[in-house]
């Protein structure tokens, strides 16, 4: 299957470029490996459906991650994950297929919005103007959150520091 606008070749570019990243994004999410794979296909089936016309390679990045990001928030927002809760899931079937750190570990443990900030900012490498246009918030909402997901970070490992 194709999309009338790109080849089946361009599309497999594409995601050869932007399936780790977009894996990673979803996985801030989702939490499990078994979601975020739904949710990186859900992420390429509609780049498939689009006939957004890309301006360049972070265009098209940029693209993929924002819509990730809102096909995860979607997936929260659904009746099935309101009435069952992720809190129910087994502790092991938590899997990925990349090294998460111990600074990666304390960044996915922060709450959704600073998490989503502090990530594409440190790890992606996105500007605020862009994380903005990504989340669709203001420029001034993203800065409040990296200082706020920042503040979080040192006093867990201040707070980590002082146990040990």
């Amino acid at each position: 299957m194709s999309s009338l606008l790109r080849t089946d070749e361009e599309l497999i570019q594409i995601y050869n470029r932007h399936v780790n990243t977009v894996y990673r994004v979803c996985f801030l999410y989702m939490k499990n490996k078994a979601d975020t794979e739904d949710m990186v296909q859900n992420t390429f089936l509609r780049l498939m459906k689009s006939n957004v016309v890309f301006e360049n390679a972070e265009h098209e990045k940029a693209w993929l991650i924002r819509t990730a990001i809102n096909l995860c928030k979607d997936h929260f927002r659904s009746w099935w994950s309101r009435t069952i809760g992720l809190d129910q899931a087994p502790e092991k079937a938590v899997h990925q297929d990349f090294e998460i750190d111990e600074t990666l570990s304390r960044v996915l443990a922060l709450p959704p919005k600073y998490r989503t900030a502090i990530y594409l900012y440190y790890y992606e490498g996105y500007y605020t103007p862009e994380i903005a246009e990504m989340v669709r918030k203001p420029e001034s909402t993203v800065r409040s959150w990296l200082h706020t997901g920042r503040k979080r970070l040192k006093l867990e490992i201040e707070r980590e520091g002082e146990l040990a």
